[in-house]
Protein backbone atom coordinates (compact mmCIF):
# COMPACT_ATOMS: atom_id res chain seq x y z
CA UNK A 1 0.00 0.00 0.00
CA UNK A 2 1.29 3.23 -1.26
CA UNK A 3 2.07 5.97 2.00
CA UNK A 4 0.83 9.60 0.45
CA UNK A 5 2.95 12.18 2.12
CA UNK A 6 1.45 15.50 3.43
CA UNK A 7 4.90 17.73 2.11
CA UNK A 8 6.37 19.87 0.08
CA UNK A 9 7.20 19.84 -3.82
CA UNK A 10 9.27 21.98 -5.88
CA UNK A 11 8.75 22.96 -8.19
CA UNK A 12 4.61 21.96 -7.78
CA UNK A 13 2.90 19.12 -9.59
CA UNK A 14 0.84 22.10 -11.27
CA UNK A 15 3.79 23.74 -11.88
CA UNK A 16 5.37 21.02 -13.52
CA UNK A 17 2.33 20.63 -15.92
CA UNK A 18 1.75 24.22 -16.92
CA UNK A 19 5.28 24.25 -18.90
CA UNK A 20 4.48 20.66 -20.08
CA UNK A 21 0.60 20.44 -21.32
CA UNK A 22 1.23 23.09 -24.05
CA UNK A 23 3.71 20.61 -25.75
CA UNK A 24 1.11 17.89 -26.10
CA UNK A 25 -0.75 17.10 -29.12
CA UNK A 26 -4.07 16.70 -27.26
CA UNK A 27 -4.08 20.00 -25.62
CA UNK A 28 -6.67 22.33 -26.28
CA UNK A 29 -5.44 25.60 -25.35
CA UNK A 30 -3.40 28.56 -27.47
CA UNK A 31 -1.42 30.23 -24.58
CA UNK A 32 0.45 29.27 -21.08
CA UNK A 33 -2.77 27.13 -19.00
CA UNK A 34 -3.98 28.17 -15.98
CA UNK A 35 -4.32 24.97 -13.84
CA UNK A 36 -6.21 24.02 -10.92
CA UNK A 37 -6.33 20.40 -9.13
CA UNK A 38 -9.81 18.86 -10.10
CA UNK A 39 -10.13 15.37 -8.94
CA UNK A 40 -8.39 12.06 -9.66
CA UNK A 41 -7.45 8.74 -8.06
CA UNK A 42 -3.81 6.63 -7.15
CA UNK A 43 -2.83 2.98 -7.79
CA UNK A 44 -0.67 0.94 -5.71
CA UNK A 45 2.82 -0.36 -7.23
CA UNK A 46 3.18 -3.65 -5.73
CA UNK A 47 6.62 -2.95 -5.33
CA UNK A 48 6.81 0.12 -3.78
CA UNK A 49 9.28 1.92 -6.06
CA UNK A 50 6.71 4.00 -8.64
CA UNK A 51 4.20 6.71 -7.51
CA UNK A 52 0.91 5.95 -9.51
CA UNK A 53 -1.49 8.98 -9.89
CA UNK A 54 -4.53 9.61 -12.52
CA UNK A 55 -4.49 14.05 -12.14
CA UNK A 56 -7.64 16.01 -13.32
CA UNK A 57 -6.68 19.47 -13.68
CA UNK A 58 -9.00 21.92 -14.67
CA UNK A 59 -7.31 24.95 -17.46
CA UNK A 60 -9.50 27.63 -17.03
CA UNK A 61 -7.09 30.05 -19.58
CA UNK A 62 -9.46 29.87 -22.57
CA UNK A 63 -13.20 30.80 -22.98
CA UNK A 64 -14.60 27.83 -21.40
CA UNK A 65 -12.87 25.59 -18.97
CA UNK A 66 -10.82 22.37 -19.99
CA UNK A 67 -10.44 19.48 -17.91
CA UNK A 68 -7.62 16.98 -18.36
CA UNK A 69 -6.13 13.60 -17.19
CA UNK A 70 -2.90 13.27 -16.77
CA UNK A 71 -1.44 9.93 -15.44
CA UNK A 72 1.66 10.44 -13.69
CA UNK A 73 4.66 8.35 -12.62
CA UNK A 74 6.84 9.55 -9.65
CA UNK A 75 10.38 7.70 -9.96
CA UNK A 76 13.06 7.58 -7.61
CA UNK A 77 16.03 7.61 -10.41
CA UNK A 78 15.52 8.19 -14.02
CA UNK A 79 13.34 5.77 -16.55
CA UNK A 80 15.75 4.29 -19.29
CA UNK A 81 14.33 5.12 -22.58
CA UNK A 82 11.63 7.59 -21.25
CA UNK A 83 13.38 10.86 -21.73
CA UNK A 84 10.49 11.99 -24.02
CA UNK A 85 8.05 11.51 -21.30
CA UNK A 86 9.51 13.10 -18.81
CA UNK A 87 7.31 15.61 -17.27
CA UNK A 88 9.79 17.22 -15.29
CA UNK A 89 11.77 16.64 -12.06
CA UNK A 90 10.80 18.01 -8.83
CA UNK A 91 12.04 18.00 -4.64
CA UNK A 92 9.91 15.71 -2.92
CA UNK A 93 9.96 17.29 1.13
CA UNK A 94 10.85 13.26 2.17
CA UNK A 95 11.29 11.20 -0.60
CA UNK A 96 14.26 13.60 -2.32
CA UNK A 97 14.60 14.31 -5.88
CA UNK A 98 11.90 12.75 -8.05
CA UNK A 99 11.77 12.11 -11.84
CA UNK A 100 7.46 12.71 -12.77
CA UNK A 101 6.81 11.11 -15.86
CA UNK A 102 3.77 10.66 -18.58
CA UNK A 103 2.60 7.72 -17.06
CA UNK A 104 1.31 6.03 -20.16
CA UNK A 105 5.25 5.68 -21.35
CA UNK A 106 6.04 3.95 -17.90
CA UNK A 107 5.53 0.12 -18.14
CA UNK A 108 4.30 -0.06 -14.34
CA UNK A 109 2.12 2.59 -14.58
CA UNK A 110 -0.04 1.00 -17.89
CA UNK A 111 0.52 -2.40 -16.28
CA UNK A 112 -1.27 -1.63 -13.24
CA UNK A 113 -4.18 0.10 -15.50
CA UNK A 114 -4.50 -2.83 -16.99
CA UNK A 115 -4.91 -4.90 -13.33
CA UNK A 116 -7.59 -2.23 -12.39
CA UNK A 117 -9.34 -3.14 -15.73
CA UNK A 118 -8.71 -6.63 -15.28
CA UNK A 119 -10.33 -6.56 -11.65
CA UNK A 120 -7.29 -7.21 -9.82
CA UNK A 121 -6.20 -3.83 -8.26
CA UNK A 122 -8.54 -1.26 -6.55
CA UNK A 123 -8.61 2.73 -7.23
CA UNK A 124 -7.27 4.59 -4.49
CA UNK A 125 -8.14 7.62 -3.08
CA UNK A 126 -5.84 10.60 -4.32
CA UNK A 127 -4.99 12.21 -0.95
CA UNK A 128 -5.33 9.58 1.27
CA UNK A 129 -3.21 6.45 2.06
CA UNK A 130 -5.57 2.96 2.33
CA UNK A 131 -8.63 4.54 1.46
CA UNK A 132 -10.48 3.30 -1.70
CA UNK A 133 -11.64 6.04 -3.97
CA UNK A 134 -15.22 5.96 -4.08
CA UNK A 135 -16.15 7.84 -7.37
CA UNK A 136 -13.62 5.78 -9.93
CA UNK A 137 -16.25 2.99 -11.47
CA UNK A 138 -14.16 0.10 -13.49
CA UNK A 139 -16.89 -2.27 -16.06
CA UNK A 140 -15.15 -4.78 -18.40
CA UNK A 141 -17.73 -7.41 -20.34
CA UNK A 142 -15.31 -10.35 -20.67
CA UNK A 143 -12.90 -12.37 -18.19
CA UNK A 144 -9.10 -12.71 -18.80
CA UNK A 145 -5.73 -11.28 -18.75
CA UNK A 146 -5.22 -7.68 -21.13
CA UNK A 147 -2.29 -8.31 -23.89
CA UNK A 148 1.09 -6.61 -22.92
CA UNK A 149 3.40 -4.95 -25.09
CA UNK A 150 1.25 -1.55 -25.41
CA UNK A 151 2.20 1.10 -28.70
CA UNK A 152 2.11 3.98 -27.24
CA UNK A 153 0.73 7.03 -29.72
CA UNK A 154 -0.46 10.40 -28.66
CA UNK A 155 -3.04 12.38 -31.14
CA UNK A 156 -5.39 15.35 -30.86
CA UNK A 157 -8.34 12.95 -29.11
CA UNK A 158 -5.98 11.90 -26.47
CA UNK A 159 -3.44 8.33 -26.18
CA UNK A 160 -3.78 5.33 -27.83
CA UNK A 161 -2.57 2.09 -25.95
CA UNK A 162 -2.49 -0.79 -28.48
CA UNK A 163 -1.13 -4.54 -28.86
CA UNK A 164 -0.38 -6.53 -31.68
CA UNK A 165 -3.28 -8.81 -31.00
CA UNK A 166 -5.61 -6.03 -31.19
CA UNK A 167 -7.27 -4.41 -27.98
CA UNK A 168 -6.79 -1.13 -27.91
CA UNK A 169 -7.27 1.02 -24.67
CA UNK A 170 -7.63 4.84 -25.63
CA UNK A 171 -7.13 7.01 -22.88
CA UNK A 172 -9.29 10.19 -22.99
CA UNK A 173 -7.10 13.80 -22.15
CA UNK A 174 -9.45 15.98 -22.52
CA UNK A 175 -12.55 14.89 -20.88
CA UNK A 176 -15.73 15.06 -22.14
CA UNK A 177 -18.57 15.16 -19.03
CA UNK A 178 -21.46 12.84 -19.47
CA UNK A 179 -24.41 14.75 -20.46
CA UNK A 180 -26.98 12.76 -18.31
CA UNK A 181 -26.21 10.86 -15.31
CA UNK A 182 -22.75 8.12 -15.23
CA UNK A 183 -20.97 7.53 -18.65
CA UNK A 184 -21.81 4.71 -20.61
CA UNK A 185 -19.47 2.75 -22.91
CA UNK A 186 -19.51 3.54 -26.38
CA UNK A 187 -20.84 0.60 -28.64
CA UNK A 188 -18.26 -1.71 -29.69
CA UNK A 189 -16.27 -0.83 -26.07
CA UNK A 190 -15.65 -4.11 -23.60
CA UNK A 191 -14.60 -1.83 -21.01
CA UNK A 192 -14.11 1.09 -19.45
CA UNK A 193 -12.73 3.44 -15.90
CA UNK A 194 -14.36 6.18 -15.08
CA UNK A 195 -14.95 8.71 -13.00
CA UNK A 196 -15.84 12.51 -11.52
CA UNK A 197 -13.74 15.53 -11.32
CA UNK A 198 -14.71 18.86 -9.72
CA UNK A 199 -15.51 21.85 -12.66
CA UNK A 200 -14.90 25.57 -12.01
CA UNK A 201 -18.26 26.27 -10.68
CA UNK A 202 -18.27 23.39 -7.94
CA UNK A 203 -20.23 21.21 -9.37
CA UNK A 204 -19.02 17.37 -10.12
CA UNK A 205 -18.59 16.11 -13.97
CA UNK A 206 -18.35 12.46 -14.69
CA UNK A 207 -17.05 11.13 -17.67
CA UNK A 208 -14.58 8.16 -19.11
CA UNK A 209 -11.21 8.44 -18.08
CA UNK A 210 -10.22 5.06 -20.12
CA UNK A 211 -11.68 2.82 -22.50
CA UNK A 212 -11.56 -0.28 -23.99
CA UNK A 213 -11.71 -1.73 -27.45
CA UNK A 214 -11.18 -5.49 -27.97
CA UNK A 215 -10.62 -8.43 -25.47
CA UNK A 216 -8.56 -10.19 -23.48
CA UNK A 217 -6.69 -13.19 -24.27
Amino acid sequence: MAVIHHTTLKPTKLELLTAWLPSRPWYRGTGKPELAKAGGFRLDDPQGEVGIEFMVVTDVSGPRPVAYLVPLAYRGAPLEGAENALVGTMEHGVLGQRWAYDGCHDPVLVARLAALIEGRAQAQDQNVSDIPAQEVVVSRAEEGSLPTGFTVTDDREGTALTTPQGPVLRLHRALQPAADGPFVSPQGATGHVAGSWEAPDGTRAQGAFAVLHGGGR
